[in-house]
């Protein structure tokens, strides 16, 4: 074991017992690569600045899982730092789509039965702006979204119909909800708070 692995080692183990000196010493050494890395991934500085924050705390409960006999300490960090991001997107991601699927739906069933004529004109308006943003969006992603939320079919009614992978179809239904949500932003129909937006 090398000089500087030791010395990490002592810096770690100070950082478990509860040292701020060793924290602080071990923070402003890594702290820019690992800040560099989750920028890389997640492409917006406060997005990267919090996975940042979300490393060095995992690092104060995982102090003593380091072993420099499986690789170097950038090496651990960086792995680290990466599932830390990737775990980010990937709820983003998800909230992102059922927000979305929440506005579409409700969009969508909004129906003027007995209500005034001014809110009957609205939910019209409110279709064609949808009807609209889905000939913006890839073809095959605005034919699936359709059949699940015009056509009120199941992911494996559309999978078996047309013959695609259930993953492939949902896949479909994810990245076209998100780019029907750029659409209808973009048309004014979705706010920032990604609700369909009515105009009362």
């Amino acid at each position: 074991m090398s000089k500087s692995d030791n010395e990490i080692l002592c810096l770690l183990e100070e950082m478990k017992n509860g040292s701020i000196t060793a924290f602080d010493r071990f923070y402003i050494r890594y702290a820019p690569f690992v800040l560099q890395i989750a920028l890389r991934t997640m492409k917006d500085q406060m997005e990267a600045e919090d996975v940042c924050h979300d490393v060095f705390l995992e690092i104060l409960r995982k102090a003593d899982q380091y072993n420099p006999s499986r690789g170097s300490l950038e090496a651990w960090l960086a792995v680290m730092t990466r599932s830390r991001c990737m775990d980010r997107l990937r709820k983003k991601q998800r909230t992102t789509a059922d927000e979305l699927s929440e506005s579409v739906e409700s969009a969508i069933s909004y129906r003027s039965s007995g209500a005034l004529v001014e809110e009957s004109v609205l939910a019209n308006l409110q279709n064609e702006a949808i009807r609209e943003a889905l000939q913006l969006i890839p073809k095959k992603q605005s034919e699936v979204v359709t059949e699940v939320y015009f056509g009120s079919r199941t992911h494996r009614e559309v999978s078996a119909e047309r013959q695609i992978p259930l993953g492939t179809v949902k896949s479909l239904v994810r990245y076209g909800l998100n780019n029907l949500h750029k659409q209808l932003t973009s048309l004014g129909w979705i706010d920032k708070k990604k609700k369909v937006i009515r105009h009362d």
